[in-house]
């Protein structure tokens, strides 16, 4: 169903995994998709807009740094006329640090400053930075969303995993404040999660799971996207929703009460 006819949307991270879905699932509902990611993936994002099409529209960009972030923004502006949804799905997993990170967790206290960094940057600036940017435009309009990707709860404590988990919590809170403070411009914010490791690049520990097919298939992540993409998700800011959770066979708005909750930590 074509529900986000005239919508554009960035996805970060667009070029593999949840990104990628994402990506199809919006422009199989009718919006055009500005897909940002690495130069290190462009060929990925221009596998895409050939699959595509005219509605996928790459954009190469370091989105960790402000001029990136600007790169992108504009890009979008000048070839999309707009943007009415940001999707803030770049990041990187423990697999950054420890390939075998489940099985063989690196411990806080072995991590190096610039591991530490990274991540952080990667994770939770380049989600507030995009906002930063894309915030202006979408309150001048009076409707938009922000779509942060964050994890699920238990993941952000888990032993070994700092610095994702760290960076995942502040990606989570950051996402409460931003629903405040945008509080009746018509733009809202929201937390979307698969639900449970997901069949991505950043799952790498084979002897943890072995068998990838039990994983969260990325096509999960689209049905809720859409709904908090549209007009009726209207109102809804502050959220997180669980993928796993969303019953495609019933209403949106009844699945969403299914698998929503309070976004944050209380």
């Amino acid at each position: 169903m074509r529900t986000l006819d005239s919508k554009v949307a960035i996805v970060t991270g667009a070029a593999g995994g949840l990104g990628r879905a994402m990506s199809q699932g919006l422009i199989a509902a009718g919006a055009r998709v500005v897909g940002v990611d690495l130069a290190a993936a462009e060929p990925g994002l221009q596998a895409m807009a050939d699959s595509l099409g005219a509605a996928f529209m790459p954009c190469v960009a370091d989105i960790t740094e402000d001029a990136g972030v600007q790169t992108a923004v504009s890009h979008a502006l000048a070839k999309a006329g707009a943007v009415h949804v940001l999707v803030n799905n770049a990041g990187v997993g423990m697999q950054r640090i420890n390939p075998h990170f489940a099985s063989s967790p690196t411990r806080f206290w072995e991590l190096t400053p610039a591991q530490w960094q990274s991540v952080i940057q990667t994770n939770a600036t380049s989600q507030f930075l995009m906002a930063r940017a894309c915030a202006p435009h979408l309150m001048l309009q009076g409707w938009g969303r922000i779509i942060n990707v964050t994890t699920s709860y238990f993941t952000m404590q888990l032993p070994g995993f700092c610095p994702y988990g760290p960076s995942k919590a502040a990606c989570e809170a950051n996402t409460v404040i931003m629903s405040q403070d945008m509080a009746g411009t018509g733009v809202t914010a929201n937390v979307l999660i698969p639900g449970g490791p997901a069949d991505t690049a950043m799952v790498t520990d084979d002897r943890m799971w072995p068998d990838r097919s039990k994983l969260v298939q990325p096509g999960k992540m689209v049905a809720p996207l859409l709904w908090l993409a549209s007009d009726l998700s209207d109102g809804v800011t502050g959220r997180r929703f669980i993928a796993q959770l969303w019953n495609e066979a019933i209403d949106p708005g009844a699945a969403a009460s299914i698998a929503g909750a309070a976004a944050g930590f209380c």
